[in-house]
């Protein structure tokens, strides 16, 4: 009977803990967790990325702020060497990478930044997408200052 009596209790406080804080209060608490972002400026250009929640985006974006000379590869995408390695480990392959698309290719470990569509490749961890300034990354050059970005 003790038993039934602390499960009856625990319901009701469930429920009432349900009622009280509604979908409005669960869809704001949702609101308030931070996105990690990015931004990669070069010569009067900023791109700014939204990052995934995979371990390799957080890998880095701990390794925030960089200093990384860019590279253009193939006419379709632009490259930098982070310091640190990425760790892979629960980070989703790129099944396709739509103009935008920021991605890790760990034989290389080079981090990509896509200008023009491509597919996928054995080895490309997708990191994120750029949300603003994804027409710009084709005009990257020099060296790049990549950072946090604050909300």
């Amino acid at each position: 009977m003790i038993f039934f009596q602390k499960t009856a209790l625990a319901f009701s406080v469930l429920i009432t803990g349900v009622i009280l804080c509604g979908p409005g209060t669960i869809a704001r608490a949702a609101e308030n967790q931070t996105t990690m972002k990015l931004s990669v400026k070069a010569n009067g250009t900023t791109i700014v990325f939204e990052l995934n929640d995979s371990p390799a985006a957080a890998a880095l974006y701990e390794q925030l702020p960089l200093e990384c000379a860019v590279e253009d590869f193939a006419g379709k995408e632009k490259i930098f060497y982070p310091p640190h390695k990425l760790t892979t480990s629960d980070t989703p392959l790129v099944s396709k990478a739509p103009t935008g698309t920021l991605a890790y290719y760990a034989p290389w470990g080079n981090v990509v930044m896509f200008y023009q569509p491509f597919g996928s490749a054995p080895g490309l961890y997708a990191l994120g997408h750029a949300v603003s300034g994804q027409e710009q990354i084709g005009t990257l050059s020099g060296t790049l200052q990549i950072s946090q970005e604050k909300p």
